[in-house]
């Protein structure tokens, strides 16, 4: 039975990459989600790819960072299927290589139960280039997942994760329900269930 589900947050609770749409901001739209796209095919390491591309938002005005984040386009089914499988009495909660200040703020709108993320850093109201947090780098997702097993005492056999590109790897070593959602191929090739469509209630048709 089914006791925790861990869910990816850019391209996979929400529709897009949080970066992308700050990067449209300034412009440099194209530059960053090229980066982007690389890092989540495996083709860059994550920790120097988060770097480099949150590097490239400095200046960007902060209240501007937290008005895009307060308007993401949540992914079809996102709320349905976390509300269906808290009800069937499992925790979930939500991954991200991405930024709190758009994951701590959809935590009650989805309403999953907690969210490790990054954070950027800012000063005098604007971004500096620099961000810091649980999930900088490749192995941060999986070895957050095997904390919170030992923490709720749920093993790999009670885990679901859900996720779409290359920094999802690590934690999809630790559940034997592992979802590859409108997902890379290089995790798609580690996935038992691979869902195309972009609505997360395929999910609950498949566990």
């Amino acid at each position: 039975m089914l006791k925790l589900a861990v869910f990816d947050f850019d391209s996979t609770l929400m529709d897009g990459e949080t970066i992308d749409f700050f990067a449209d901001e300034l412009g440099i739209g194209d530059e960053v989600s090229s980066i982007t796209e690389a890092a989540m095919s495996g083709e860059l390491d994550f920790f120097e790819s988060l770097q480099l591309r949150v590097g490239l938002l400095k200046g960007l005005d902060f209240s501007i960072v937290e008005k895009i984040s307060h308007n993401l386009p949540y992914m079809a089914g996102a709320v349905e299927t976390i509300a269906e499988l808290k009800k069937r009495g499992m925790t979930v909660v939500c991954f991200s290589g991405g930024f709190r200040v758009a994951t701590s703020y959809a935590k009650d709108i989805l309403g999953y139960d907690a969210d490790f993320s990054n954070v950027l850093h800012h000063k005098n109201g604007r971004l500096t280039g620099l961000v810091g947090g649980d999930m900088m780098f490749n192995f941060s997702k999986g070895d957050m997942i095997i904390r919170l097993q030992n923490i709720l005492e749920i093993n790999k056999e009670e885990t679901l994760v859900c996720g779409d590109g290359a920094n999802d790897l690590s934690m999809f070593a630790h559940a034997d329900t592992r979802v590859a959602f409108c997902a890379r191929e290089i995790l798609q090739k580690e996935a038992n269930i691979i869902i195309d469509e972009k609505n997360l209630t395929k999910i609950l048709e498949k566990i």
